[in-house]
């Protein structure tokens, strides 16, 4: 296939797929043909001067929410999607279930990410909260207080969707949607046993309406169709885009053809899934530092050619953004989004 080639998304093999919920209720439909952002928040972090809290409570009491929803609001985007955690053993939010299963400390007293959600919605927005599905990359603790076992994940999901259920209570209707990392297909995780209506029934349980994606890599790992037939919408992780299209694979991959793809209608095809594409347009997911947020990874051309492309046909694009501990978004990134011509 020549570097020239767009071919459309692949039909799901899965016989019925994503008709069994999605087809009931249009959760998705203030996604459709619009454009969001999201932020990879996580202690520890770097602040806009290179230095910033030691602590885990320090650094959730010194993010500045008026100054993060000033930014936000700059861009024109229609969602915010928030890290509640990931990875590194302490969440932005309280949670009672996870101090019993693994003990305190990992979960902050400030509640930022409901102050966040409260925020977002005030500006007239949506606000998706992120987590992973897994906590395979966790301390030996975490793993111990949730029962992750790859052999049986039984356990696993009962007590994870128990502190999934929690936090979609706190945030009932303040929270529009959830989107699950870490779907992956990989034998450490065993995702295939997971009852993913279990994971559905606790993630709407404070607003019904909520939109669930699970990701699988995605476009990153040249996947196309959704993980299970009851998510809304399609994960969307992206690796890299060219000419204003999406590049199957990752970014290390660009040496030599490749096959690019692009929505052709709202839905997957012979679905009723959202499409979707999540991409991070500075710094690889999450800024670490020390030293400035990286710059934007594509010219203003080729980054509004692909959110157009995207949103014309009703797609929907969510652009990730490099995030200082203070809360403070990549001033170079914004200053590109102000550039260019996004619909708003």
């Amino acid at each position: 296939m020549s570097n020239n080639s767009v071919v459309t998304l692949a039909t799901p093999q899965t016989t019925g797929y994503g008709l069994a919920d999605a087809a009931a209720r249009d959760r998705t439909h203030w996604m459709t043909g619009k454009f969001g952002l999201m932020v990879h928040w996580l202690y520890p972090h770097t602040s806009a001067e290179g230095t910033g809290a030691h602590d885990f409570e320090g650094a959730v009491d010194a993010f500045d929410l008026e100054q993060f929803l000033s930014d936000f609001s700059s861009t024109g985007a229609e969602w915010m999607m928030f890290t509640i955690g990931q990875n590194t053993g302490y969440y932005a939010s309280p949670n009672s279930t996870l101090d019993r299963l693994v003990g305190a400390g990992h979960a902050s007293h400030r509640d930022l990410v409901s102050e966040m959600a409260a925020g977002v919605k005030q500006l007239g927005k949506r606000f998706i909260p992120y987590l992973p599905s897994e906590v395979h990359f966790q301390s030996e603790e975490i793993k111990a207080g949730f029962a992750w076992n790859p052999a049986d994940q039984s356990e696993f999901q009962r007590r994870y969707t128990d502190f999934i259920r929690e936090y979609s209570l706190r945030y009932g209707t303040n929270l529009d949607s959830w989107w699950f990392d870490g779907c992956y297909d990989w034998k450490e995780f065993n995702n295939k046993t997971y009852d993913w209506e279990l994971w559905a029934t606790a993630a709407r349980a404070g607003n019904p309406e909520a939109a669930l994606a699970f990701n699988d890599g995605c476009f990153y790992c040249r996947k196309t169709t959704p993980v299970t037939s009851i998510q809304d919408y399609l994960s969307g992780e992206i690796g890299w885009i060219e000419d204003g299209r999406i590049r199957l694979g990752t970014e290390k991959e660009l040496d030599g053809e490749g096959t690019y793809v692009l929505p052709d209608s709202r839905y997957i095809q012979c679905t009723k899934c959202q499409w979707h594409g999540q991409l991070p347009i500075d710094c690889l997911w999450m800024h670490s530092g020390p030293g400035p947020i990286d710059p934007p990874r594509f010219t203003d051309e080729n980054l509004e050619s692909f959110v157009r492309n995207c949103v014309t046909v009703g797609g929907a694009v969510t652009l990730n953004v490099g995030i200082y501990q203070e809360g403070r978004l990549a001033p170079r990134t914004l200053e590109q989004l102000a550039r260019i011509e996004l619909p708003r």
